[in-house]
């Protein structure tokens, strides 16, 4: 059965960074195209970055240059680091495949405000 624990968010000022973590189970993160998706309140939601097997990356652009994509093999793990915070990157933050199954899990709410 697969799982998607997502964690590490939280309340930042604005410039600030964060690092969410996605722990998975019942499915090899090193042999699947992964990605974070975030929904803000009334938006749908949307993919922010993926990484593939073969650690080609991708993001929105209304991310790029702030936020990264990686992962530890070893613990099955898949991070989003992100820097230079805005207001409008106010969301609950997902970890799913790319293209998303219908697994979902918690999410992690980030705020960004002073």
């Amino acid at each position: 059965q697969v799982q998607f624990v997502e964690s590490g968010g939280g309340l930042v000022q604005p410039g600030g960074s964060l690092r969410l973590s996605c722990a998975a189970s019942g499915i090899a993160c090193r042999s699947t195209k992964m990605g974070w998706y975030r929904q803000a309140p009334g938006n749908q939601r949307e993919l922010v970055a993926t990484i593939s097997p073969f650690q080609i990356l991708d993001d929105r652009a209304s991310v790029r240059g702030r936020f990264a994509i990686f992962r530890d093999n070893t613990k099955n793990t898949v991070y989003l680091q992100m820097n230079v915070l805005k207001p409008e990157d106010t969301a609950v933050y997902y970890c799913n495949t790319e293209p998303q199954s219908t697994t979902w899990g918690q999410g992690t709410q980030v705020t960004v405000s002073s």
